[in-house]
């Protein structure tokens, strides 16, 4: 006889981010029910093509309390929901978006029987900048709840993901839209230090593999999300610039070094590699499907 195996149920913020988007088609791809929590003004746009096939719940109009009352259980929370700051927003947005609404978020899920909440981290040190702090501080409330045995908490720390379509202020995105428009110059520092670059069709199956696979039990997990090989920044711009095929003359050491610049970054995917997943998109694929 053979069994059926349970869709999952999801509960997903920052649907219409970029890794979110991104995760909400894999996991309608799966067959698992989705439910998204946004804002009822929120853009839409980056996934359109899933409006009919998952709930969309907007927490401007209803209480978390009253979200997961008509949509609980939910096997799994799964929180890309976040303010980087970039874009002129005061420190105490930075601080709602990062630590108040998961924090709420996250003590609501342990009245409501969920099994796992799955934060999205950064790799960035705690006191770098006002983002990287509120990131830092929700983790600490992770461990507390966890460690309280109200629910797991499965933190996930991304390093340098990438792909076409995101955000335009981001380091990889300027890269590529630079050398596809064939600009003149490129302004950079001398290009010393090193990341971690991940594809994001990557990104998304360690999230989908953890999802299907991490015990289900009220303990702290951390997995760090990278290819487990890092690049200097020279190499990756001098390689997007031989995919491109572009003229454009790259001025390294025109810039200087930001203040506590991240010199070395590198995911330790040991872990990850345990559950079967491997990174499939090389840096030269990655960076071709990029452009």
């Amino acid at each position: 006889m053979i069994v059926a195996e349970k869709k999952k149920n999801i509960l997903l913020t920052g649907a219409t981010g970029f890794l979110g988007s991104h995760l909400l088609r894999a996991f309608l791809d799966k067959g698992w029910y989705v439910s998204i929590i946004k804002r009822s003004f929120s853009d839409t746009r980056r996934i359109q093509d899933c409006l009919s096939r998952a709930s969309f719940l907007d927490s401007d109009v209803d209480p978390l309390a009253t979200i997961f009352e008509k949509n609980a259980p939910f096997d799994a929370v799964v929180h890309t929901a976040t303010c980087y700051g970039r874009h002129g927003e005061l420190v105490s947005q930075v601080m709602d978006a990062n630590l108040a609404f998961p924090l709420q978020l996250l003590h609501t899920a342990t009245f409501f029987n969920t099994a796992t909440f799955f934060n999205t981290a950064t790799i960035l040190y705690a006191y770098l900048n006002a983002y990287a702090l509120s990131k830092g501080q929700f983790e600490d409330w992770g461990k507390l709840f966890s460690g309280q045995g109200k629910i797991g908490f499965v933190n996930l720390k991304l390093e340098h993901m990438y792909s076409p379509g995101d955000d335009s202020s981001k380091f990889t995105t300027f890269i590529f839209e630079s050398l596809k428009d064939n600009v003149p110059q490129i302004e950079l520092t001398p290009g010393e230090q090193k990341r971690d670059f991940i594809y994001i069709d990557d990104v998304v199956e360690a999230y989908v593999v953890l999802l299907e696979k991490q015990k289900e039990v009220a303990e702290f997990f951390e997995y760090e999300i990278g290819s487990g090989e890092a690049v200097s920044i020279r190499e990756f711009v001098e390689t997007a610039k031989e995919v491109a095929k572009a003229k454009t003359e790259l001025l390294f050491g025109a810039r200087a070094y930001r203040e506590h610049e991240i010199m070395f970054s590198q995911a330790d995917i040991e872990n990850l590699l345990e559950f079967g997943w491997n990174p499939m998109v090389s840096l030269e694929q990655g960076i071709l499907k990029s452009l």
